[in-house]
């Protein structure tokens, strides 16, 4: 009886196999924005192409992704605006949440670069994109009563020990009629 098979192994498991590497959810969502952004760029009226896309293209994308956010944004003039958490329903708009777009522009930012632009022209990276994610988050941040500020470090405050006045600290460090310099530093006295 013939215990080796001369057949192809069909085993998923096997290590004969080649399968390719899997991607990691980030590579994964980064390749899926990566088409969307392309896809936007093809159905563009003019189409473009991607040499010619600028941080003015890159906003109207976001601006275009906007109608199918899920996060209320209160207008000023809205009753609820400045609340965390409304006790009632409203007309405003749901937008995309600053953190989305915040994580989106920075996966195409790195998505630009890896499909060959040049990381000095990359337009996910313009000042023009970098404004409009401040001022989205700072108005999304008034329209719900949440700030976003910056949390500094906190300094590891030890407490400073007493230091005698500098005239005295002179005056010790200057040897005494008779003693040589090495007497302070040994703790003898004469």
């Amino acid at each position: 009886m013939d215990l080796i098979s001369h057949q192809p192994n069909k085993n998923p498991n096997s290590s004969t196999q080649l399968t390719p590497p899997s991607s990691s959810r980030y590579e994964n969502q980064k390749r899926r924005d990566w088409n969307t952004f392309c896809q936007y760029l093809r159905n563009h009226r003019p189409p473009l192409s991607l040499p010619s896309c600028s941080g003015a293209h890159v906003l109207e994308f976001l601006r275009y992704l906007d109608q199918f956010g899920k996060t209320k944004v209160h207008h000023q003039n809205c009753a609820f605006f400045g609340l965390p958490n409304p006790p009632a329903p409203c007309p405003c708009p749901l937008r995309q949440a600053w953190g989305s777009l915040d994580a989106l522009i920075g996966r195409l930012r790195a998505a630009y670069e890896e499909n060959g632009g040049p990381p000095e022209a990359n337009p996910f990276g313009s000042r023009a994109v970098r404004l409009f994610l401040r001022e989205v988050r700072d108005f999304q941040a008034k329209a719900r009563g949440v700030s976003y500020e910056k949390k500094r470090k906190r300094v590891n405050r030890q407490k400073p020990q007493t230091q005698p006045p500098l005239q005295l600290q002179q005056q010790q460090q200057q040897p005494q009629q008779g003693q040589s310099m090495m007497a302070n530093y040994s703790g003898a006295t004469v």
